[in-house]
């Protein structure tokens, strides 16, 4: 049966091939799953109707998309390695500790990089994970520097040499993307790790990480994003035990291919009370069956290892998709999301990222949450929305102060 399928995936991609479109009239071919009709065919009216449907949607997109995450009856202890008093120009506690999985002591431990806000009583906490490391998000001797394999994402070899981080590193990544001392000026608490202490993020990445340990290759089962979630989770079970924040107030945040693993960790975890998407685009909050920007088979070709293999199946056939990106924005309903997008990153389709959560809106309005009003895309640097957010950005592919700005005016409405 595994040949079969394998075959089918070969002759398809063989036989057909997607290039990326960016003619809005061209975008759309076929139709999007209703969000108010369930799994099982029946048409949802009702909370407790789409709460009952809600775990049959979710394995949809694990068997589908993400693959399985394993039910793990993990052994893990954490080590507060390094404590800061007077971190951020004595704005906050810098926190520097490492989670480790008892049963698994050939794995690299996640290891967590935390500031808390001083004379904040348990502020909530944005956790996210960063792309090279927790030294390179700002210039202090004092933060741990990764040994793990890293993208060379600059093409610099004074920073990044045979996949490892340097020491000219620190602080390379600049402050715009995790501005801590705006954060915790605003009274909220930051968590970032490097997404390599989970999985390194390469096709053989898998081989060192969790997928490796406990096994990974057959169809349906996770690829690095599922991995990359499971981490946010593990970071949150330690923020869980840190008496100096409040966890019942977690943000979940990512940008790219982390803004999509944030996307599937908050779809699964339901602890988290908001997600915030910064350009997550395909396989994150765009709409799959658009063809615009990225497309399914362009991402699995790029990147064959951040999904389930069955995705791969859809590469030249998305209209059997059973399932598509908005139906997981309503998954994240009743709690609060904020997504944007960017005006020079077409190749993440903004219009699908917009749409996307304009579809998830029947699930929000059956909790009398308030939804857009507006019915098309706002113009650039225009924010739309309170418990359902949009903005359109001037500017590229990345995040910065403008979007944290943004972000950090949606959690003190509505999770504060």
């Amino acid at each position: 049966m595994k040949k079969i399928f394998w075959l089918l995936v070969l002759i398809s991609n063989l036989c057909f091939s997607q290039i990326a479109n960016y003619d809005e009239s061209k975008a759309s071919p076929y139709p999007f799953p209703d969000v108010l009709t369930g799994v099982d065919g029946k048409k949802i009216i009702t909370i407790k109707q789409w709460e009952a449907n809600r775990w049959a949607l979710l394995n949809l997109f694990a068997e589908n998309v993400y693959g399985t995450t394993p039910k793990l009856a993990l052994k893990q202890h954490f080590v507060i390695n390094k404590t800061q008093i007077d971190a951020l120009n004595g704005k906050a506690i810098q926190k520097q500790v490492s989670v480790f999985f008892d049963d698994y002591p050939q794995l690299s431990p996640i290891n967590i990089l935390l500031y808390v806000p001083k004379g904040v009583e348990n502020p909530p906490i944005f956790i996210g994970l960063n792309f090279e490391g927790n030294h390179s998000l700002i210039a202090d001797t004092a933060i741990y520097m990764t040994k793990n394999w890293m993208i060379d994402f600059r093409k610099d070899s004074t920073i990044i040499k045979n996949n490892r981080a340097l020491e000219a590193s620190r602080g390379a990544a600049g402050i715009e993307t995790w501005p801590f001392e705006k954060i915790v000026s605003a009274g909220f608490a930051v968590a970032t790790a490097y997404c390599g202490d989970i999985e390194p993020d390469y096709s053989e990445g898998w081989k060192t990480s969790l997928r490796g340990v406990i096994g990974n290759r057959e169809v349906n089962t996770w690829g690095a994003m599922g991995a990359w979630a499971w981490g946010l989770s593990r970071i949150l079970d330690y923020v869980e035990t840190d008496k100096d924040i409040d966890s019942k107030k977690a943000i979940v945040v990512g940008h790219s291919r982390l803004g999509k693993a944030a996307f599937w960790a908050a779809a699964q975890d339901t602890r988290f009370a908001a997600y915030i998407s910064n350009e997550s685009g395909e396989g994150g909050v765009a709409l799959s069956k658009r063809w615009y920007g990225e497309t399914v088979e362009i991402i699995n070709k790029n990147f064959p290892h951040w999904f389930s293999e069955k995705f791969k199946f859809y590469n030249n056939n998305v209209a059997s998709l059973p399932i598509d990106q908005h139906q997981l924005v309503a998954l994240i309903a009743p709690r609060p999301i904020y997504v944007s997008s960017a005006e020079g990153d077409q190749w993440s389709d903004p219009t699908g990222e917009f749409l996307s959560i304009k579809k998830a809106e029947p699930i929000y309005q059956l909790y009398h949450r308030k939804t857009l009003a507006e019915s098309a895309r706002p113009p650039v640097n225009q924010p739309i929305g309170s418990y359902i957010r949009y903005h359109y950005r001037s500017g590229k592919h990345y995040m910065n102060l403008y979007d944290w700005e943004q972000y950090l005016k949606f959690a003190a409405e509505v999770i504060r």
